[in-house]
């Protein structure tokens, strides 16, 4: 309750202002009203569609009240103005439903979460609220994203749209993940045209907000998709709130502002600057994934490699490729000149493990290498689905450079750069060309003539939006270890020399590269068994991974049973140990058992 203006004592949800919800923290909720035939439908709607549809109450056909949110409500007055829709279209805006009354005795009122109730939360977390500053209504978007269809309610997601300070994106997610019948946590961080929204100054509904420098777009869930779908049944009689006009609780918000439960606490990363992008991640997840960094980062081989570690290449790079749904890898590193096959046994079980968890996930892969080695590739990948490592086939590509446009037209739909085949390239144990144009191996020795110009793809990749690269190293001659160059110079024997010059977006060091595969595959698990990230890449629509979907990604992590058969099937086909041409069940001179299988189990221990 709030003091009128002559002192006199009113239910809030009389006043009919926006402005004295936000002050007073009271819960406000978006309303559909629909005939009673369409009531199942739309609650399952609601309930598959959580996100920009928090059910707070359904009520009995002919109900106008609704006491769990206020007591002595009705529906037919307490918002400021409705919009009444007819066969899907606006008909009209009115300030009462009694005019409806015989009407609505045959009809279900649905009140929904809305995210102006969690602004008092966003402003205890000391997050500026821009819209509220300057006196507007929040900007509200229809995207391109489609809900989960239920019945004749087929509709894209409608969000709302607040800039953030970059500073306090984490604050902001960890407070409004916390109450998710004000749609919880943000569903996106970062471009508009990523939710196909063209232009942020031009909200579909709501007024424009000015951000302030250095402010960033977030958005959330917004009940006003509940008038999209009112729009898509096209149902004789519908009425909704107007945009704005909510429905004014009794309730305050008693939502927590943080909680110490590390799997409850959004963490924000940047992972993309063109386009902009962001993701959510848990502290439980990323301390999980750090510590996988850290294992990985161990140097039995005694090369130095702690002098080219980045903190969260690895995070950064699962970000990214679990927001990726077309992914390219590429292997080989011929540094056995004088044998045939002249490649190592480092790089291609990282990039099996890394592509059997990326299908697992549901996304496409394919895998390019030097065309010399091809049909060699083809007979291993044939031997690992017979042996059950991997379920199908990873389709097999190569690259050669024939015209300046040749990796354009390798990377996107008719050599369109807004069109790219591929979302992320990722590079492990793969020669890397160094800053004279040659291809070196540890020992300095030229192998150029044995490598085709992959390196190209990584290179054009750089100014094509859209694309994220990884590389994946072990001494910094292997493509995509450019990012850390300066350190390969530095620290590397004979880095000066062969120190790969062209750079990706992550640059993972591990003792051995295999190792940054098998930690991809386990950092992949990981996100998408995190309750937060999870959320976070669906939008808040549909539903959490079922037990059976974790099992089946849990199964496609590397095991030490499955890594060992790999390793015998190159083995059988010639390939060698990379630091001393052995043919044997070794990798960088490092016997499989005990080195190798301990790290794979200590990974398991860690994702599992």
């Amino acid at each position: 309750m709030l003091p009128g203006a002559a002192g006199a004592t009113l239910p809030l949800r009389l006043l009919g202002l926006r402005a004295a919800a936000r002050l007073s923290g009271f819960q406000q909720a978006n309303v559909v009203i629909l005939h009673e035939t369409l009531a199942d439908d739309f609650e399952a709607f609601c309930r598959a569609n959580r996100g920009p549809l928090p059910l707070l109450y359904r009520s009995k056909p002919g109900e106008w009240g609704c006491s769990p949110l206020a007591e002595n409500s009705d529906i037919r007055v307490d918002c400021a103005q409705y919009c009444v829709f007819e066969n899907g279209a606006l008909a009209a805006k009115v300030s009462s439903l009694t005019p409806y009354t015989a009407q609505l005795r045959d009809m279900v009122t649905f009140y929904l979460g809305c995210s102006f109730s969690f602004e008092q939360i966003l402003k205890a977390a000391e997050v500026p609220v821009r819209n509220v500053e300057q006196g507007r209504n929040v900007s509200m978007f229809r995207t391109s994203v489609p809900c989960v269809e239920v019945g004749s309610f087929r509709c894209p997601m409608v969000v709302s749209m607040r800039p953030i300070p970059a500073e306090k994106l984490d604050a902001a997610a960890r407070a409004t993940h916390l109450a998710p019948l004000s749609h919880g946590a943000p569903v996106h961080i970062g471009d508009p045209a990523l939710l196909g929204i063209r232009d942020a100054s031009q909200p579909d509904y709501g007024d424009p907000v000015v951000p302030a420098p250095g402010d960033v777009p977030v958005f959330w869930g917004c009940g006003v998709t509940g008038v999209e779908a009112v729009r898509s049944c096209k149902t004789p009689l519908a009425f909704t709130h107007a945009p704005g006009c909510m429905f004014l609780s009794d309730q305050e918000m008693f939502a927590a502002t943080s909680t110490t439960d590390p799997r409850q606490r959004p963490l924000t990363f940047s992972i993309s600057q063109k386009p902009l992008r962001f993701s959510l991640v848990s502290e439980a997840a990323v301390h999980q994934i750090r510590a996988l960094e850290k294992l990985i980062g161990e140097d039995p081989g005694e090369r130095g490699i702690q002098a080219l570690f980045v903190q969260d290449e690895l995070l950064k790079s699962c970000l990214s490729l679990s927001h990726a749904s077309s992914v390219l890898i590429t292997t080989g590193f011929p540094t056995h000149f004088q044998h045939n096959p002249p490649e190592e046994t480092d790089g291609p079980p990282g990039a099996i493990a890394m592509a059997a968890m990326l299908r697992a996930l549901g996304k496409r892969v394919a895998m390019v290498t030097d065309r010399r080695a091809l049909d060699m590739n083809r007979r291993i990948m044939d031997d690992a689905v017979q042996k059950g490592i991997i379920q199908t086939a990873v389709p097999l590509l190569s690259f050669q450079e024939s015209s300046p446009e040749s990796a354009l037209q390798f990377l996107c739909h008719d050599g369109d750069p807004n069109k790219p085949r591929f979302d992320h390239l990722v590079a492990i144990e793969r020669s890397g060309r160094a800053a004279d144009g040659n291809y070196y191996n540890m020992r300095a020795i030229n192998i150029k003539h044995l490598v085709d110009p992959i390196d190209d793809l990584f290179t054009a990749a750089a100014s094509i939006a859209g694309i994220g690269t990884t590389g994946i190293g072990d001494g910094g001659n292997e493509l995509g270890m450019g990012k850390v160059r300066g350190a390969v110079r530095a620290h590397m024997p004979k880095g000066n020399l062969i120190a790969c010059d062209v750079a990706a977006d992550y640059a993972i060091t591990a003792g051995v590269s295999n190792w940054g595969g098998y930690a991809v595959a386990c950092g992949l698990y990981l996100l998408n068994a995190c309750l937060v990230h999870e959320r976070y890449l669906r939008k808040g629509l549909g539903t959490p991974p079922s037990p059976q979907q974790l099992e089946t990604w849990a199964a496609s992590l590397p095991t030490v049973a499955k890594e060992e058969e790999f390793l015998a099937i190159l083995v059988k086909h010639g390939v060698r140990s990379g630091k001393t041409a052995n043919l044997a069940l070794e990798v960088d001179g490092l016997p499989f058992h005990p080195t190798h299988s301990t790290i794979i189990r200590k990974m398991r221990e860690l994702a599992l």
